[in-house]
């Protein structure tokens, strides 16, 4: 079976991308711990790369970024409020890049041929998760490692994305939840750091506008 190497959040995004290629692929999860507020994000993934099988799990402590972002975003800034609603202060710099930057180099070690992040046609609102920069990247990885390729000691790699696949949340929560049933309750998409999902910040509102698309029952316990 060709191998796969998945950024895997935790999230209903990354979860159910899991569950739509597990039947083609051999799947390696890859989790970022890039000091965001919502850590509660990688116990969902801890939790899930089991339930999923994940071939492989690896948790990558980048925390420094952190600190080169400032106070640039509210996702890993202490002193900026979260948003109810779409403001740009939510986009962390080019964070798809990096995450997919270390994936692939993950992905050409393990002679992967696709490389997997959870963004879908929602996301039209975040520059790194558009289809057209999912291409790009794609392009430079390969030409970074096009001499491996052509001599055939390295696989050429596709950056996957339900979004390029023309997918939305709703779809991916229906496919999810074929797979994982109630389960998928228990992934985490929340920006905040409490027990339960919040409520009212800009991702917890896209989810239950996803559950409701999706014409499921949602379940997922919230604060407000």
């Amino acid at each position: 079976m060709k191998k796969a190497v998945i950024v895997f959040s935790g999230g209903i995004d990354s979860v159910c991308a899991v569950s739509f290629l597990k039947s083609k692929y051999e799947l390696y999860g890859i989790t970022f711990s890039y000091g965001q507020k919502a850590n509660m994000e990688i116990a969902a993934a801890k939790s899930f790369a089991k339930k999923l099988g994940l071939k492989e799990h690896k948790i990558i402590d980048i925390g420094f970024m952190k600190n080169l972002y400032g106070n640039s975003n509210v996702l890993t800034s202490s002193k900026r409020k979260i948003p109810t609603e779409f403001e740009y202060s939510i986009v962390v710099p080019i964070r798809n890049a990096v995450f997919l930057s270390i994936a692939s180099a993950w992905a050409f070690t393990l002679n992967a041929s696709l490389v997997a992040y959870g963004a879908h046609t929602g996301d039209t609102n975040y520059p790194d998760c558009r289809p057209k920069f999912a291409k790009k990247l794609e392009n430079a990885f390969n030409e970074g490692e096009i001499d491996g390729i052509n001599s055939k000691l390295r696989k050429s790699i596709e950056i996957w994305s339900p979004y390029r696949k023309g997918l939305s949340k709703s779809d991916l929560l229906k496919t999810g939840i074929k797979n994982l049933g109630d389960s998928i309750f228990k992934t985490w998409s929340c920006y905040s750091n409490k027990k339960y999902h919040c409520g009212i910040c800009e991702s917890c509102n896209n989810r239950k506008i996803a559950f409701k698309e999706a014409q499921i029952k949602d379940k997922t316990k919230y604060l407000k």
